[in-house]
């Protein structure tokens, strides 16, 4: 493939995170599971941020904080997805390119909002995601540069934006504007929840080789394949995907293909500081290994490390250059 340009380029909610800490008398006054990850509307988007401490601010969204760890390792890479014509959407094109990733994709020219995750961090280190999609919802088709994907080695997919029909129609053009240039498609599950509203979907897009590499953890490959047993509902997925990586929380992540297993434990992180953006970085490090040839032994161990890192630091983007990881 060395007529590409990018390793991976990626499609996916282009959201604003918003982190602070907070306590569990907070999480028990909104009437939020701690740990839960779920989506709201603008007024208690807003409502919800005025009850915050202060709080940081970055780009954010899955496939996006995968991105900028991509870049981090020392990779290629792009992004496309929806912003507004605000302050966030400024924040998120700013913060994206800085640190290294491509991203054209220009605003919307309406007063909709750019989308923001609300991220609420108790002191054990869990996060609570509140997320408002805004402009991401409105992505569209027309924002595909069937160049651009041309150029990249994957493309990745999340299923967060699964839910609203304009970036579903985007995603699924995608996908056949890349194997048409002859490059692999990459989608991850994103969440549980996601699963719950379009198994049919997904397990059709599997049918239907549109995907390459499936990303997800068990719970979700287990809800995808209908199995209650891991190595059952794996096995299955990898008939339709080819390539299945699956993360297992601290008991760490495989990869399986029709001729080929592996696995690797979690490598334990210097701190435990914040979890957000773990398996995001997880799929950068997996990603980057895979785009690079490495066996995938080796890119689930670069996926690991990367994961870790970011689980020292605040935030879901890691802090520096991760490319000593890559070397190893």
């Amino acid at each position: 493939m060395s007529d590409t340009e990018f390793d991976v380029l990626a499609i996916g909610d282009a959201v604003v995170d918003v982190i602070a800490p907070a306590d569990e008398a907070l999480l028990a006054s909104e009437g939020v599971p701690k740990g839960s990850m779920r989506v709201i509307d603008r007024a208690e988007a807003d409502r919800l941020y005025a009850r915050m401490g202060p709080a940081q601010e970055t780009s954010g969204g899955s496939a996006a904080n995968s991105m900028a760890g991509i870049a981090a390792l020392g990779g290629r890479a792009a992004f496309v997805g929806q912003t507004g014509s605000d302050q966030l959407g400024k924040i998120f094109a700013h913060d994206i390119r800085a640190q290294g990733v491509q991203f054209d994709t220009p605003p919307l020219t309406t007063d909709i909002a750019t989308g923001q995750c609300l991220i609420l961090v108790t002191p054990d280190a869990q996060r609570t995601m509140n997320t408002y999609r805004g402009a991401s919802e409105y992505l569209s088709v027309d924002a595909l540069d069937a160049d651009l994907i041309a150029r990249a080695k994957i493309v990745y997919l999340e299923a967060y934006l699964w839910d609203h029909e304009a970036p579903r129609a985007a995603m699924k053009r995608a996908a056949d504007l890349a194997h048409e240039a002859g490059r692999k498609v990459a989608f991850t599950l994103s969440d549980i929840a996601c699963i719950d509203r379009h198994r049919a979907d997904f397990v059709g897009l599997l049918e239907s080789d549109r995907i390459d590499i499936l990303f997800g953890n068990a719970e979700e490959a287990r809800a995808l394949a209908g199995s209650a047993d891991l190595e059952t509902a794996v096995a299955e997925l990898a008939r339709h995907a080819g390539l299945c990586v699956i993360t297992c929380g601290a008991e760490g992540a495989m990869a399986v293909q029709k001729d080929a297993t592996a696995a690797v434990p979690a490598t334990p992180p210097r701190a435990l500081v914040d979890t957000t953006g773990a398996g995001d970085l997880f799929a950068a490090g997996f990603l980057a290994g895979h785009a690079w040839g490495r066996p995938l032994e080796a890119s689930l161990r670069l996926g690991a490390a990367a994961a870790a890192e970011v689980i020292a630091d605040y935030g879901a983007r890691p802090l520096g250059a991760l490319d000593g990881l890559a070397a190893n």
